[in-house]
């Protein structure tokens, strides 16, 4: 049996594809022209073929990530499957192993993905590194408990003529926090903006200030006979929401109550700290779930400490334990940083903390802190070196990813 790790050909996209509809079962659609095929490049691809049948699939997206408050390559993986009479051989193992050797030398330090079955994932390190927060409310009981719907002027935008506003408002929106990526238009059309017949079309409602500026805005769709209610049977459901003030973030709330007709607004992709919670006079009403999120792998170690942005002047040293899949993060680095920049060097110091790599994707997202994790027995370090590296690694904002990739 010979097997050869390569990319796949402009030719052997179409056989790409249909793999891909098959293990995902027709999600992205299904013969040789789908989304995954002409979504993909074939530069991005890395498959596994078995004595020249292709048995396994991979791609990683490059995307650019914001890292409190920086801008930093990123790997995004995707289209991970392979076919059910080739599973159980490593194949999958193999191909990330290569995928995450081409990633270094691409300079992406860090590979994200949302996964079909964590389980498989935590074998190579990744670690979830967002989380996500779900609301279903009904519109009656969008209630302030302060009684301050916001003084924004709320109005639906037309999209063509909208679109830079809408974009102008994510970039101020993402810029010092952590996860959400660099939209590029085919981003927008993937997710926010991605018309789907059975929900209605996509409206977009911008919040103005009173000086007539862009301060918020809300992504959602609007359909008839969705909810059980004699007189409320519409569902309204939020793709996107970005605010740049506590004021616009309530006046878009406020312009979504005045749906008087809408008897459940659902909306799946808050942040866990959403700050809807802290507004409404009943808060149990947003009957909030968490859920995971995408999963981190940190690739190169001292590339992804210079990465990413911080927000106090520190140090601390980290050694990471054997990963034979990145044997190049082995050992300890010491970590300089301050707001201005940042500078990682292997180190011979006792280190400050010691983790594996699939720990350190958490402590480096900002989605767990060192004390945190310590606890749970993924860290070990003494009190004063765990609160160092608390300090070092604290986000803005809880990380968090409202695009799938």
């Amino acid at each position: 049996m010979s097997i050869e790790i390569r990319q796949a050909t402009a030719e052997e996209m179409a056989d790409f594809g249909i793999l891909g509809g098959y293990v995902f079962g027709g999600v992205f659609g299904d013969g040789a022209r789908n989304v995954i095929s002409e979504d993909i490049l074939p530069e991005w691809t890395l498959c596994a073929y078995v004595d020249g049948v292709l048995a396994s699939i991979f791609s990683d997206i490059p995307f650019t990530m914001r890292a409190n408050g920086r801008a930093m390559p990123l790997a995004g993986v995707s289209t991970v499957g392979t076919q059910p009479e080739y599973r159980r051989r490593g194949l999958a193992r193999r191909i990330h192993t290569q995928a995450f050797g081409r990633m270094r030398e691409a300079g992406q330090p860090v590979a994200s993905l949302w996964a079909s079955q964590a389980a498989i994932y935590q074998r190579y390190g990744y670690a979830m590194s967002t989380a996500a927060r779900s609301y279903t409310i009904d519109t009656v009981d969008i209630r302030f408990h302060d009684g301050d719907g916001g003084s924004g002027r709320v109005e639906r935008i037309d999209l063509d003529t909208g679109y830079d506003t809408l974009k102008g408002v994510y970039i101020q929106f993402v810029a010092d926090r952590t996860a959400y990526l660099h939209r590029a238009k085919a981003l927008w059309l993937r997710n926010a903006l991605e018309p789907v017949e059975a929900d209605g079309p996509v409206w977009v409602a911008v919040c103005y200030d009173h000086e007539g500026t862009a301060r918020g805005y809300v992504v959602y769709t609007l359909r008839g006979q969705k909810v059980e209610h004699p007189a409320r049977d519409q569902e309204l459901v939020i793709r996107d929401l970005a605010w740049l003030d506590a004021d616009a973030y309530r006046s878009l709330w406020r312009s979504v109550a005045s749906h008087d007709l809408v008897g459940s607004v659902r909306w799946s992709g808050a942040p866990v700290d959403d700050p809807a919670a802290e507004f409404l006079m009943e808060p149990r009403m947003l009957n909030a779930r968490s859920q995971e999120g995408i999963w981190s792998r940190i690739v190169d170690v001292p590339t992804a400490f210079a990465a990413r942005g911080y927000d106090v002047a520190g140090e601390v040293t980290v050694e990471v334990e054997a990963d034979a899949q990145t044997p190049w993060n082995d050992g300890a680095w010491h970590l300089e940083c301050s707001p201005e920049g940042a500078h990682a060097r292997s180190s011979r110091e006792t280190p400050d903390i010691r983790l594996n790599v699939k720990a350190l994707a958490s402590l480096w997202s900002g989605f767990r802190s060192a004390s945190e994790l310590a606890r749970w027995g993924l860290v070990e370090g003494d009190r004063q070196a765990l609160a160092r590296a608390d300090d070092v690694f604290r986000t803005r904002h809880a990380p968090h990813c409202p695009d799938h990739f």
